[in-house]
C-alpha cells in the first residue's frame, strides 16, 4: 500500500509528539527543524522533503507495533521502512537521501575526525547499532552512489535538528511542496 500526503500528515501528527529517541525534541520538532535547516541552506524541494521525511520510518514502525520504541539495543532499519510505501510516489531525489542518511553518518565519522565528537550521546549509541564508522573503502563506495552528496548534507541537518524550543515553520508550510512531489497527488 502506498502512502499519500494525507497518510504522512497523519503519521507525523499521531506519532510526532513523542520524544525523538533520547533527544530533547519530539519526532515532529526534529522533522520540522531538519526541513527548515535544509530550506534555509537553499536546498532543492526534494532535499527539503527528504529532510522532513527522513525519520518517518520510525513512525510507520510505531504504528504497526502500537508504540514508538525510543530505547533499543538493535538498529530498527528505519531508513528502509518507508521505501516500499513511497517508491513510485516520490522521486529518487527524495527517497535516496532518506535511504542513505544512516550511512551518511557512518561516512562523516570516517571523513571528518571532529564529526564523531559532535554527535549527541543518542547518535553515538545508534551509530554503534548501525555498524559503526565506515572504513576508507566503505566511505569511498558510499560516495559513488547517486544522491550520496545530498544524504551527506541531510545528515548534517539531521545532527543540528535537535534544539528544544527552536522556532520553525509548521508542518503546513511544507505540505504544498510535498503534494507537488507526490505522484498520485498531482493533477492528471
Amino acid at each position: 500500500m502506498a502512502l499519500t500526503t494525507k497518510d504522512i500528515v497523519r503519521l507525523l501528527s499521531d506519532h510526532g509528539a513523542k520524544q525523538y529517541g533520547r533527544e530533547a525534541v519530539s519526532q515532529l520538532e526534529h522533522a520540522l527543524q531538519c526541513a527548515h535547516l535544509a530550506e534555509s541552506a537553499g536546498e532543492t524541494d526534494q532535499v527539503v522533503m527528504a529532510s522532513l521525511l527522513h525519520d518517518v520510518g520510525h513512525m510507520l514502525k510505531a504504528e504497526n507495533a502500537g508504540a514508538l520504541q525510543t530505547e533499543t539495543d538493535r538498529d530498527d532499519l528505519h531508513q528502509y521502512t518507508l521505501m516500499p510505501f513511497l517508491r513510485g510516489k516520490l522521486p529518487d531525489a527524495v527517497l535516496e537521501p532518506i535511504r542513505l542518511h544512516v550511512d551518511a553518518k557512518r561516512y562523516h565519522c570516517q571523513a571528518d575526525a571532529s564529526y564523531f565528537g559532535s554527535l549527541s550521546p543518542a547518535s553515538v549509541h545508534s551509530l554503534a547499532l548501525q555498524g559503526g564508522v565506515f572504513s576508507a573503502d566503505q566511505a569511498h563506495a558510499f560516495l559513488q552512489q547517486p544522491h550520496a552528496e545530498a544524504a551527506v548534507r541531510l545528515r548534517r541537518y539531521d545532527d543540528l535538528a535537535k534544539v528544544a524550543g527552536r522556532a520553525v515553520p509548521p508542518l503546513e508550510h511544507y505540505l504544498p511542496r510535498l503534494g507537488q512531489l507526490m505522484a498520485s497527488d498531482r493533477p492528471e
